[in-house]
Parts: C-alpha cells; sequence; structure tokens
C-alpha cells in the first residue's frame, strides 16, 4: 500500500511568503526562507513552492537566485511552480535543487510544452496542476492566469489527454475553496482520482485534521496539499507555522 502524503504549500509574491483566499487577496505572511527553516525543523516530508506573482508575463526570467538560495536552506524534497514556460527554465529549476516542476497555465497555452517536459525529464519529474470552478450547471470549468481567464475545455477530456501523455503527478484545486478553511471538494477529487491512474493531490479548503482524514477515507487521492492550515494558527488568527505531529500523522495516515 502506497503511503498517503501531507503537503504543506507555500505561495511566493516575489520573495515575500503570502497567502490567498479564492485565488484573490493576498495576505502578506512573513519571509518564506524561514518557513523552510521551521518546516526543517518539523520534519515535513515534502514541501510546495508556488510563485503566484502576477507580473510573470513580463518577466524576462524567473528569480533563480532567490530560488537557489530558498532551495538550498531546504532538507526535504521540494516541487516548484510558477512562470515556467519552457524547457530552459524547467532545467534551471531542477538544477538548483528542485525534485519536480509544477505547470499550469503555460501548458495550456503551449499545446506542445508538457509533453516536451516530459520527453526532456522524465514522467516522475512533471506535476500538473489544474484550477477549477464549478459552473451553473454544476460542471467544473478550468481556469488559468491564477484563476483570471476561464478556458473553453472540458475537464475529463483534459485529463484524458494528461493521463495519455503519462504526466507524473496532478494537483486539483476547486478555487472556491481555497483559503476558505471549508473543507476539499471532495466530489471534485473523488472524480478526479477515480479517472486517473497517476497520484493526484487534493488542494483547496483544509481547515482541520478532518478534512484531511475526510479525503483520505472517501476518494482515491493520494495527498492532500494545505496552504492556510499550515501557516495560520486558526481561520481568523495570526501567522504559525506549523504542521502534524507524530501523533496527528500517524491517526490520519493509517485510517
Amino acid at each position: 500500500m502506497i503511503r498517503k502524503r501531507i503537503i504543506p504549500v507555500l505561495q511566493l509574491d516575489g520573495e515575500k511568503l503570502v497567502k490567498t483566499v479564492l485565488f484573490k487577496r493576498k495576505n502578506y505572511v512573513g519571509d518564506p526562507i524561514n518557513a523552510v527553516r521551521i518546516f526543517n525543523d518539523l520534519e515535513v516530508d515534502e514541501l510546495i513552492i508556488l510563485d503566484i506573482s502576477i507580473n510573470h508575463e513580463i518577466k524576462e526570467t524567473l528569480n533563480f537566485k532567490f530560488l537557489k538560495n530558498l532551495a538550498s536552506e531546504c532538507f526535504m524534497p521540494l516541487s516548484y511552480g510558477g512562470g515556467i514556460k519552457n524547457i530552459i527554465d524547467a532545467e534551471k529549476i531542477f538544477k538548483l535543487g528542485f525534485e519536480k516542476i509544477i505547470v499550469n497555465t503555460s501548458v495550456f497555452e503551449n499545446n506542445l510544452l508538457l509533453e516536451e517536459l516530459i520527453k526532456h525529464f522524465g514522467s516522475q519529474s512533471i506535476v500538473h496542476s489544474i484550477d477549477v470552478k464549478k459552473n451553473f450547471f454544476n460542471n467544473y470549468n478550468i481556469y488559468i492566469k491564477n484563476g483570471e481567464k476561464k478556458l473553453k475545455i472540458d475537464l475529463f477530456e483534459w485529463l484524458k489527454k494528461v493521463e495519455d501523455l503519462g504526466v507524473g503527478e496532478l494537483i486539483i484545486t476547486n478555487i472556491s475553496k481555497e483559503g476558505t478553511w471549508s473543507g476539499y471538494d471532495n466530489n471534485l477529487i473523488e472524480s478526479v482520482s477515480k479517472c486517473m491512474s497517476m497520484p493526484v493531490i487534493a488542494n483547496g479548503g483544509c481547515g482541520s485534521i478532518e478534512h484531511i482524514k475526510e479525503i483520505f477515507k472517501n476518494t482515491k487521492v493520494s495527498a492532500a496539499a494545505a496552504g492556510s492550515f499550515f501557516v495560520y494558527q486558526k481561520k481568523g488568527m495570526g501567522v504559525l507555522i506549523n504542521y502534524l505531529n507524530k501523533h496527528e500523522l500517524k491517526e490520519v495516515l493509517f485510517l
């Protein structure tokens, strides 16, 4: 039996650590390097870093110097997403010490990019992130550009294409849940994880240990990712970088 994973997600706005709600309001959290050091001490198994800066489109290059400093402080496997547009960007990220790259908007804008990345670096290194919102007809629309642009692509047709290409992992996020502490979208996660053979990471909405237990118990998801739950004390309270203790991990992972 493959061990389930619980993964903190850190959002970057340039060199600042932030946290969004519904992909919108950015709340300043602190220094990302300090957060990484705390997660080291808490013996976190894996970490996701997402740069959500809206100015990626006008940047000529990513902030590789800062990412190098961040990776050098991290003792656990790291995944990075944000502004990766080509093979050269990806190669530089891997050379900095990141184990996986996460791609979203760029693979919808360049139909060949996902296939090129998989061929060049291998499936195990490529994670595809998909952000969705439910529409009036209770179907899910795919959104890109930090939730700003809706695509006319059927979610499950796209998932079939991704499956055929051989992507290593999939992150699925319901934008309407993100940062709300209201729990994952279990129906969405179950539908996606049932139709995919690759590992699926649930993201968006985690606000308690019970939410993680529920997603593991009721879906075939491989991992649960969370942002607010691991950077705040509680909903509406101050910043506190935290993780589950050993007793809580045992309780959640061995249901």
